[in-house]
């Protein structure tokens, strides 16, 4: 079929529904929803669609537009289910399943007949983004193939969806937090309903701010909203029954300001602990930080040290440190996991998890697993940090040289086995990161964008050297050039992915352990560790790594550098979520 999507953004949902509908074998394009009916509208004429569907609106769609096709709208929400706020009010209320409606337009919102609708369980500390990027996508999959296959047989009649009371738009008076009265389960429903927009509106040091993102932090207590602790960037505020960590926050914007932007917490409100007069917890990271005190270690050598515990309230061993970077080791695999909030890596980050990595390689395991448990894998720099440095220029080039080093010690780890385990998407430097390693994993639902170039960059982390090396030049060129997503299938038959691991989110990690263990009991293990030693010896005689280095970061030190580089007012567009004025060409074509 001829299928257009409308959508508010070319987000993670959209993406996912464009790369498996071509999957399909279905052209596919895209149009953004941008607030002009009149241009939208002309724009869906000249594509003439047998099919429109909406994966994500924040506006209705045009009349014009419903009216001459059949369109469906992709309603995170279960059949009945009406209103703006539908998963943020599900992840606040605590519901232990949810659901997913594709649902004719029609002139009322959200009530229109149902083609399709999938349930999915609700995880009990799962925050709404990541819900969204997981089992949710999963389920809103499911549905919109269904309801494709049951518009194209031409014999199915939709159903009436079931009467509900419309949910207004969940607005701040209702997502406030209450730190004297409200438990610490309350606050991290409120704060996981709000983590990646809108945030949570609050107030303390003397400012408004935007809190994104909670985890439980037990053995912290003090003084119900107070900061009591910090840790990887977040910050640890107490509530009257134990405390919370906040990864990020947001200054709100003032009356006639720019935007403001998500950033590591501590950064956000200056930079260390020591702007609150606190001792920082134990931090993951340095050279000579022993991993045992970072996870756990079954099997294999004896741990070699422990860290002390942070402390809390009155002294007591803390046992809810934040840490963004752990490692755990299970017989010979090591498990070097990572999860940093929207997948973007810092300087910092990418140091922290540098110095976890090679930890790791001293440890007595053949093979190391790199890789979170779920959600993304890596979107390379962290765009709001170098936005935030006073230096946006020089901070580029800091965090690319920080994500290059990490890479360079994948790639000269010749003595055991990598594996890159994405739970989830994985876009520009992140995807890049994945091919340093001898295998990557996908879980079925992510999507991988291998390119730089919507951001206006030529990119870094000796991709010149892995990309070519796993698909060929001439398809290594039509994907950084088409800058489009792929499926993990589709990623797959590349080259890009050797093995897609059709699961749920939840259960990614446990899959990808025991897939993990049977590679470090293969009796082709050695031979394999020989020729991975005696290929990278070959590549680095033919040109060495640092060539490849030295030639991706002269395109990029030139771009950083040249204040009317695109890339400057792109990566300012994007922190700031300006509405693009128009569809990219590329999507329009698909």
């Amino acid at each position: 079929m001829r299928i257009l999507l409308l959508s508010s953004a070319f987000n993670s949902l959209t993406q996912r529904v464009f790369v498996e509908l071509r999957d399909r074998g279905h052209t596919v394009a895209v149009e953004l929803a941008l607030g002009d009916d009149d241009r939208l509208t002309a724009a869906v004429r000249g594509h003439s669609p047998e099919l429109v569907i909406a994966p994500m609106l924040t506006t209705a769609v045009p009349e014009a537009v419903w009216s001459a096709y059949t369109c469906l709208i992709v309603h995170p929400g279960p059949p009945g289910d009406r209103g703006p706020s539908s998963l943020d009010r599900a992840v606040q209320d605590g519901v232990t399943r949810w659901g997913v409606t594709v649902l004719q337009a029609v002139a009322e919102m959200d009530a229109g007949p149902v083609w399709a609708s999938a349930e999915f369980a609700v995880p009990p500390d799962a925050g709404k983004s990541d819900l969204y990027r997981g089992e949710l996508s999963d389920a809103a999959l499911r549905a919109v193939h269904l309801a494709v296959d049951r518009i194209a047989s031409g014999s199915y009649t939709p159903r009436t969806p079931p009467e509900h009371t419309w949910r207004p738009y969940l607005r701040q008076e209702e997502r406030r937090i209450d730190w004297l009265g409200d438990p610490t389960d309350t606050v991290l429903r409120k704060l996981r309903a709000a983590d990646s927009q809108p945030g949570v509106l609050d107030a303390f040091l003397g400012r408004e701010w935007y809190l994104h993102g909670g985890h439980p932090a037990p053995g912290f207590t003090g003084p119900p909203g107070e900061i009591v602790a910090t840790s990887d960037g977040a910050i640890c505020r107490a509530t009257r029954d134990g405390a919370v960590w906040i990864p990020e926050l947001r200054p709100r914007r003032t009356p006639g300001g720019p935007a403001t932007f998500k950033l590591p917490a501590t950064l956000a409100l200056g930079g260390d602990s020591a702007t609150f007069k606190l001792p920082a917890t134990p931090a993951l990271g340095g050279d000579s930080a022993p991993l045992q005190g970072r996870g756990t270690v079954t099997g294999g050598a004896p741990p070699r040290g422990q860290d002390q515990p942070a402390t809390a309230g009155g002294g007591e061993p803390a046992c809810g440190s934040y840490s963004q970077v752990t490692y755990d080791e299970h017989g010979t695999v090591g498990f070097v996991r990572f999860r940093f909030p929207g997948g973007a890596m810092s300087t910092d980050q990418c140091r922290r998890l540098l110095a976890v990595f090679r930890e790791a390689r001293t440890r007595p395991v053949d093979v190391i697993v790199l890789g979170g448990e779920r959600d993304f894998f890596s979107n390379g720099i962290h765009l709001g940090v170098i936005e935030a440095a006073a230096d946006p220029a020089a901070e580029s080039l800091a965090n690319i040289e920080a994500v290059d080093d990490l890479v360079e010690a994948i790639l000269t780890t010749t003595d055991r086995l990598v594996v890159a385990a994405l739970p989830g998407n994985a876009a520009a430097g992140g995807a890049m990161l994945a091919l340093a390693a001898d295998e990557v994993w996908c879980r079925s639902g992510a999507v991988v964008n291998p390119h730089y170039r919507l951001m206006g960059l030529y990119g870094s982390e000796y991709w010149t050297y892995t990309l070519p090396r796993r698909v060929g030049p001439v398809a290594a060129a039509r994907l950084t050039g088409d800058a489009l997503p792929l499926s993990a299938t589709a990623a797959r038959s590349l080259g890009l992915v050797d093995r897609v691991v059709e699961c749920a989110p939840g259960v990614f990690a446990e899959q990808v352990a025991r897939m993990a263990d049977r590679l470090a009991r293969s009796t082709s293990l050695p031979a394999r560790l020989g020729a991975k030693k005696a290929g990278r010896e070959r590549d680095e005689a033919a040109r060495p790594l640092g060539a490849y280095r030295a030639a991706e970061l002269h395109r990029m030190r030139a771009v950083f550098d040249d204040p009317a580089a695109p890339y400057h007012a792109l990566r300012s567009a994007f922190v700031r979520k300006r509405r693009p004025e128009g569809t990219p060409a590329h999507l329009r074509t698909g």
